[in-house]
Order: C-alpha cells, then structure tokens, then sequence
C-alpha cells in the first residue's frame, strides 16, 4: 500500500545514523508518512558490511532503533525523544550493500511516560529482512544531551530530487 511523504525529519551534522557530515555514517533521511508511520532511506556503503556484500548486524539495529525512536517526533512536540529502555530484532535475510534501503516504524502503545515500538528493514522486492521492536522513554532532548542545535546543524535538508512522494509500506504484524 502507498502513503504520502507529509514531513521531513531533522538531520544533524555527526550523528552516526543521521549526521550528513560523518564519513563512516549511514546520512539516513526520515520522512513521516500520511499514517504516522516513519520511514528511513539509506544506502549502505562497504564500510557498514560483516560478511562480504552484508551489512553488519550491529547497523541494522543501529538504523532500526533510531528510526523506531524517531516515531514520536510524528506524534508528540518535537522537543519529545525516545530514548531507548530495551530493543529486540529478529534477523529474516541478509540487508545487501550499495542499493537503497527502507526502514519502517511506528508506535504500537504509548503512555505519558514511555511508548512501545515496531518496525523493519525492508528490501527493494518489498521483503522484510530484520524486524525489531522496543520500549522507549519520551524525553526532552536538553535531559538527554548537552545539544547544541546551532553547532550540530540540526536542521530539516532541503528536499532534494531524490525526497519520495510516496512510499510503498508492507502490510506489518
């Protein structure tokens, strides 16, 4: 099924996932999606990989954790961060290197304090790769980090040619 792009989430500048600037980093771009759901593009490059042409199991659960974290940027004030209390993932196929990758997430339950989450690493044919899923406590980012968002550059990126205007979504569990 497809869902409209409606928003572009934030990137900063030395985040491993998200930082444009970081060399050895995914430079992932978030997009919301018109049914609350998050969804993640990156590309692999042969820095991520464990076993030749895979990408390191560590990643995907580095890119499956953030973009779940990120799903309560789409429902709550965007002062609110999910800060991860405990993550599981469940490995379906190998995530190949150097072609696009989508990652998919949503809240499945949420409270004043802490939301449940779920999503998963979705190759170009539409299967599901990794699965994961977590519980994660709402904070203010200034409890979490001493965040500078000038320094950072925590910033929405122009939308570029390559922005989607759609997104093909599975059915989930």
């Amino acid at each position: 099924m497809k869902h409209k792009v409606i928003n572009r989430q934030p990137n900063s500048r030395r985040c491993f996932v998200c930082g444009l600037e970081n060399r050895y980093g995914l430079k992932s771009r978030f997009y919301e999606l018109d049914n609350r759901e998050i969804v993640a593009l990156f590309t692999p490059a042969d820095e991520h990989q464990s076993y030749p042409g895979r990408l390191h199991g560590g990643i995907a659960a580095a890119i499956l954790d953030e973009t779940i974290g990120r799903a309560v940027l789409n429902h709550q004030d965007t002062e609110l961060w999910g800060v991860t209390i405990e993550f599981s993932m469940k490995f379906r196929q190998p995530v190949p290197l150097d072609r696009e990758i989508k990652v998919l997430a949503r809240i499945t339950g949420e409270n004043k304090r802490s939301f449940t989450g779920s999503g998963e690493i979705v190759l170009a044919d539409g299967s599901v790769a990794v699965e994961g899923s977590g519980r994660y406590l709402k904070m203010a980012l200034s409890s979490v980090t001493d965040f500078d968002f000038k320094e950072e550059e925590w910033r929405v990126v122009e939308q570029d040619d390559d922005d989607p205007l759609e997104v093909d979504c599975p059915e989930h569990h």
